[in-house]
């Protein structure tokens, strides 16, 4: 199953490109240009965005943004090969950056690979950004709609005033409103899920609402109608929703409580009933523990 998280990256920040390479790279002339293809038939792995970009003072190269939501020990020798491949493809130098979205410890975070085999060496830097070191306002004085989502992880983001300015702004723009479940999933980390439900007023109808949710609606409609028949529709339309919904699972169950999270996708895709796999979404949310979500499954 393609996860949500790999497809929403390159939403995001295809939104504001121009401030997000600025930002990542520090560059304050750099202009991007097109989001490419990151797939590396080599490899199966996509990176996450790749985006032609130049600068005045660097020229043309390429800008590789890896988005991991925990550090792993095995992004230094990833980073060198995304980089790698990703000049080779493109035949362009890449500035790669690697963006930590939760911490999982106090060990230090590496920003180089670097190997030494008889004498011959390698190395591959990369810039590394973890997003609770981040100042929170500059998700909103940049702006960095692709950061409003992370809000309550970013630092000083934890606040109740600082995440209804965060929801304010997602639910206004109809490019951004269907992040909001996203910044509940990441609210529940510092806030008690009773005010997130508050503030939230998170029920399904956000999911529904949701321009994303209501493009795999559609496909399912439109494969049910290539189908023929009425019972073609109907399961279609059933199909499409399904899918979406079981990707949001997935992707929450990440984000919230990581790889035991995802130790439960066995047991909810064989659940076919689309209002208990809706039920079971909106339990991740509002679940403190992971003792608690398994009750609700």
């Amino acid at each position: 199953m393609t996860k949500s998280a790999d497809i929403s990256t390159k939403k995001l920040i295809s939104l504001a490109p121009d401030n997000w390479v600025k930002w990542v790279t520090q560059i304050p002339d750099i202009v991007a240009g097109e989001i490419l293809n990151s797939e590396f038939q080599w490899i199966s792995r996509e990176s996450d965005v790749l985006i032609r970009v130049e600068s005045q003072q660097h020229g043309k190269f390429l800008v590789l943004n890896e988005l991991q939501l925990r550090p792993s020990s095995a992004m230094p020798r990833r980073m060198r090969a995304y980089a790698a491949l990703a000049e080779e493809k493109y035949q362009l130098p890449t500035y790669p950056v690697l963006i930590n979205i939760l911490r999982i410890g106090e060990e230090e975070i590496p920003s180089r690979f670097a190997s030494n085999i008889a004498g011959l060496q390698a190395r591959q830097d990369y810039r590394v950004i973890n997003l609770w070191e981040v100042d929170v306002n500059i998700a909103f004085d940049q702006p960095l709609p692709s950061l409003l989502p992370f809000v309550p992880i970013l630092q000083g983001g934890e606040n109740e005033s600082t995440i209804r300015e965060a929801l304010r702004i997602l639910r206004a723009d109809e490019q951004l409103n269907q992040l909001e479940t996203v910044l509940a999933f990441f609210a529940t980390f510092v806030l008690e899920s009773t005010l997130v439900q508050e503030i939230m007023r998170w029920d399904m109808a956000v999911l529904r609402e949701s321009p994303w949710y209501q493009e795999i609606e559609q496909r399912g409609v439109e494969r049910g109608l290539r189908m023929g028949e009425e019972r073609g529709l109907r399961m279609g339309e059933e199909r499409g929703r399904r899918e979406e919904i079981l990707s949001n699972i997935e992707m929450s169950l990440e984000v919230k409580f990581g790889s035991e999270g995802l130790e439960l996708m066995p047991q909810i895709t064989q659940i076919s009933d689309l209002d208990q796999l809706k039920e079971i979404l909106r339990s991740i949310v509002v679940a403190n523990t992971i003792a608690e979500l398994r009750d609700a499954v």
